[in-house]
């Protein structure tokens, strides 16, 4: 280790001799024949003649690993026989030495003062910061460790070692904000990842300020708030306003007018005033439309501020839609098929559903409407509250029948709607269903009838 005390053992040298050891043809002894290089001495190290220890001579101050041209020095040591007299033979090995680095430099900034600037918004790193540190590259003695120590209250800053170069990436990891702080300014200190040596201390020159820009841009207004909700009945009227939108510009200092346009209104029954932002409806709300999703009708509105160039912001409204009984029931199935002679006259069990909402659905009502059959052969019965089964009081001729049916709803007020559903009467012989009907459908006059009087009555 450079600075290491005189008299510190470097390493053993141990020669081997054939001869018998308890002759003096095996008695050796060692000597350094050259020191390579051989600056700031030539003799900057002593080995012990009998035991082969090689340990320092020079000064602490001599080992400086940062003031040698070459930390590395090769000693050629011979080992000779015969107690070392000159009739003894001798043999060489190479000691190959290393003065190896201590953290005895602390790093120092290559200047007090770093400038960066830096858009409001943005991320990333903004400025490298340089560093000089004289020991070796290879250890933690030079690889630096940077610390924030003042003007970083927000955490929006954080700073990291470049393995390769030792530099400080400084980074913005928190968007800043123009309007809130133009300017700010950081104090950095730098260390080793090794500590210090004692005699050693971290100067002035391991602290350094940064000054950080914050530039401008034109940002994006914000809906407050984002998404914006309200609630109404579906059938509310044409012209209803459902609400004002309010979007803020943060570029405050600015002082930009905000424009409001719609961008996404699916079923186009919004407007909005593109001054003060009130949106109205241009048509009748349908919970029931395909671009309602669980009554819940989303659209999307634009903020645009006057900016050079503009910047447009974006908000969410989403409109849940109260349910009112707009939608009559409807049946299924409407078509069944029962035999001439068949024993049970049970002809179909039917179902009914609604698109509204409860307490706009069930339980349901179903009626055969009187005015439409005459011929008193059909019952309807009660199931439970959705369905209802349909039979026959006797048997019928073959042939299609046109059977009105009326199912009422729950609402208030409720809803009716007729369905037809057609039977047919099949003849049945030998395990064959013949449903081939040769007339025309019964009851049809009576149906066609009740039609026209419904409709005259929707006028």
């Amino acid at each position: 280790m450079e600075g290491s005390p005189t008299g510190t053992t470097v390493m053993r040298m141990t020669a081997f001799d054939a001869d018998d050891p308890a002759t003096d043809n095996a008695l050796l002894r060692y000597n350094i024949r050259q020191q390579t290089p051989d600056k700031p001495s030539p003799n900057m190290f002593y080995i012990d003649p009998e035991k082969g220890d090689i340990v320092t001579v020079v000064s602490p101050a001599l080992l400086d690993r940062e003031t040698l041209e070459n930390p590395k020095y090769e000693l050629i040591i011979e080992a000779q026989d015969m107690a070392g007299l000159d009739v003894g033979l001798t043999g060489t090995a190479t000691a190959t030495i290393v003065i190896d680095d201590k953290n005895d430099h602390s790093p120092k900034f290559t200047k007090k003062e770093f400038q960066a600037t830096v858009e409001e918004g943005a991320v990333g790193v903004i400025v490298n910061l340089t560093v000089e540190d004289k020991d070796d590259p290879t250890t933690g003695a030079w690889r630096a460790a940077y610390t924030i120590i003042n003007g970083n209250p927000g955490q929006s800053f954080e700073i990291h070692t470049n393995p390769q170069t030792n530099e400080g990436m400084l980074s913005v990891i928190k968007p800043l904000d123009y309007e809130i702080s133009a300017f700010h300014t950081l104090l950095i200190k730098v260390e080793n990842e090794d500590p210090l040596v004692p005699d050693i201390t971290y100067g002035p020159s391991s602290t350094a300020t940064v000054h950080i820009t914050v530039l401008d841009v034109n940002e994006s207004p914000v809906f407050y708030p984002d998404p914006m909700t309200v609630t109404r009945r579906e059938n509310a009227s044409v012209g209803s306003v459902l609400l004002t939108l309010n979007a803020t510009d943060p570029d405050s200092l600015q002082h930009q007018t905000i424009r409001y346009s719609i961008y996404k209104d699916p079923a186009g029954w919004l407007n909005i005033n593109p001054i003060n932002g009130s949106v109205d409806t241009s048509a009748v709300l349908d919970r029931e439309s395909p671009f309602v999703h669980n009554s819940v009708y989303t659209a999307l509105f634009l903020a645009i501020d006057s900016g050079d160039p503009p910047a447009t912001g974006t908000g969410t409204l989403l409109i849940t839609l109260e349910d009112v009984n707009d939608n009559g029931p409807f049946i299924y199935p409407t078509v069944a098929e029962v035999c001439d002679d068949a024993k049970n006259l049970s002809v179909v069990v039917l179902g009914a559903s609604d698109k509204d909402l409860h307490p706009n659905t069930d339980p349901f009502k179903f009626e055969i409407h009187k005015q439409a059959v005459a011929d008193k052969v059909w019952k309807i019965s009660k199931i439970n509250n959705t369905h209802a089964l349909v039979s026959l009081l006797q048997n019928l001729n073959k042939a299609n029948y046109n059977l009105p049916i009326m199912v009422t709803d729950s609402g208030k007020p409720p809803m009716t709607t007729v369905t037809e559903l057609r039977v047919q009467v099949c003849s049945c012989r030998n395990s064959k269903v013949d449903c081939n009907s040769a007339g025309a459908p019964r009851a049809g006059l009576a149906a066609l009838l009740l039609t026209a009087l419904l409709g005259l009555a929707c006028l």
